[in-house]
């Protein structure tokens, strides 16, 4: 079909003649991102020419996964500065791609279906790694995001170019089981692995060292490099129509091990990612591939998680003590904003007993209350969609704000209680009544405390409200020490 061409003569010929403007752009943004004085002006005209590209970078930008219900941005340098330079390049990228390699008309029907599948594919492991590096800083976890991205840029590069050439290896593929035996033709046939046309479009471009360093050392134990790999064996055997449960418990298992966290704790963040993953890509345009992502119900499925009990956290006086001890000794002895809120939670969720607990703060404009820390069941899940907007002045949110006092809400819809909201949220708030208080520092009220026995529907007592109220009080005393 060729002649043994190699991977030098793939990677210039997708970049010079079938994709330029993506190489373009994608070295133009690496560049910038080695440039921090001039970069976020330089951002906003590296793509301005382009109207279609701008108007989805910034549909994503203002989208409730990355704004958060922050102001709505206008221009992609301002975009920039909202979210970080980090965050926008990013989808800059994202955005690029998917068009790029969605807009080939002129492929024939059996390649245009293995391109979609495989850009589904690597967009949920894109999601899937930036989701297992959510504690991680801005930077490090977009990083990991579009190398996961890019991971298999090689391979859909070489099927979006089209013509005679992809037809017959897709054919000839086509009829092939057996994974060796596929790797071993396209080898034969290309003088390269996909593997190889990646590693060449990663140093071609000047694609990140988190990349290039994934693509040649895989079983490197570095957490992003790690994380990249699983995330990627994750979303491949997601994406088959029945996927091996002793295969993907085993993939399962070892990123939960990575995360330190349980194995049903890690299937519940895949099943959530899974979720947002659908709602993204239609953000970016690329309706095209969500057929081709797992469907959320297929995935909880395929994971075979099993029932287990909702464990009821009671009431752990000792706990409280405890908590209320370290809050009392972060009163005296100076201690990070941070820290104090994680320990005033510790005590909310376990001593008070609650089974969902977490700090909003509120958006510069003061018009939005946003998640800072959640706790306790769904706390991903209220982490990504937990956002309040502030425009009724009477509802008890407004109300815990500008009065400065503590609300017990014992029934949402009862008659004299207001809650502004939208219903999205009106799924996410407890229907059993939820305990809410401000978070200040001073006379300054920067958000607000929030707790609910949702998951094992329970209704809050006096003392429940009495004791939530004691460790924001205390808190808020901390944090005054803390900034002064």
């Amino acid at each position: 079909m060729t002649q043994q061409k190699g991977a030098d003569y793939w990677t210039k010929r997708i970049s010079d003649q079938e994709m330029p403007a993506l190489c373009s752009t994608v070295r133009d943004l690496e560049k910038l991102a080695k440039d921090d004085v001039s970069s976020l002006a330089l951002l906003g005209r590296s793509v301005m020419h382009d109207n279609a590209l701008t108007s989805r970078i910034l549909r994503v930008a203002n989208s409730a996964i990355y704004n958060k219900g922050i102001n709505q941005v206008s221009t992609v340098s301002r975009a920039a500065v909202v979210l970080g330079f980090d965050t926008i390049r990013n989808i800059c990228i994202t955005a690029k791609l998917l068009t790029s390699l969605l807009e080939n008309k002129h492929l024939s029907e059996g390649v245009y279906t293995r391109l979609l599948k495989l850009m589904a594919q690597s967009f949920q492991a894109a999601m899937l790694a930036r989701m297992m590096m959510s504690d991680r800083g801005e930077s490090l976890r977009e990083e990991v995001f579009i190398a996961s991205l890019l991971y298999r840029i090689g391979e859909s590069a070489f099927w979006s170019m089209g013509g005679e050439i992809p037809d017959q290896l897709h054919r000839k593929l086509a009829a092939i089981e057996d994974k060796v035996e596929q790797n071993a033709l396209i080898r034969a046939e290309l003088g390269a692995s996909f593997l190889q046309l990646t590693q060449g479009i990663a140093r071609s471009w000047g694609l990140g060292e988190v990349l290039q360093k994934s693509l040649a050392q895989p079983d490197e134990r570095m957490p992003e490099i790690r994380c990249i790999f699983l995330a990627d064996k994750l979303s491949e055997i997601l994406s088959l129509p029945n996927a091996d449960p002793v295969v993907l418990q085993k993939r399962l298992g070892q990123a939960a091990e990575m995360l330190d966290i349980d194995v049903d704790e890690m299937t519940q963040r895949v099943i959530q990612c899974n979720q947002i993953t659908h709602k993204l890509a239609i953000e970016y345009g690329a309706k095209a591939i969500v057929a081709y992502l797992p469907e959320p119900s297929t995935v909880a499925s395929n994971i075979e998680t099993p029932v287990i009990e909702t464990v009821s956290r009671q009431v752990d006086q000792g706990y409280q003590l405890a908590k209320l001890r370290q809050l009392t000794q972060y009163a005296v002895v100076k201690t990070d904003f941070n820290q104090i809120m994680q320990t005033a939670l510790e005590g909310i969720l376990t001593g008070v007993g609650v089974d969902r607990c977490g700090v909003l703060l509120l958006s510069p404009s003061r018009k939005l209350l946003q998640p800072r820390v959640m706790m306790g069941d769904d706390a991903e899940m209220l982490k990504q969609a937990f956002v309040i907007a502030l425009d009724d002045h009477t509802s008890v949110f407004s109300l815990c704000i500008e009065q400065k006092r503590s609300i017990w809400v014992d029934s949402p819809s009862a008659k004299d209680c207001t809650v502004q909201m939208d219903d999205v949220l009106v799924e996410k708030l407890s229907k059993y009544g939820f305990l809410i208080a401000p978070l200040a520092i001073g006379n300054k009220v920067l958000g607000l405390f929030y707790a609910d026995r949702h998951s094992t529907s329970r209704h809050f007592a006096q003392h429940d409200n009495d004791s939530f109220t004691h460790f924001c009080q205390l808190a808020n005393v901390c944090f005054a020490v803390s900034m002064s």
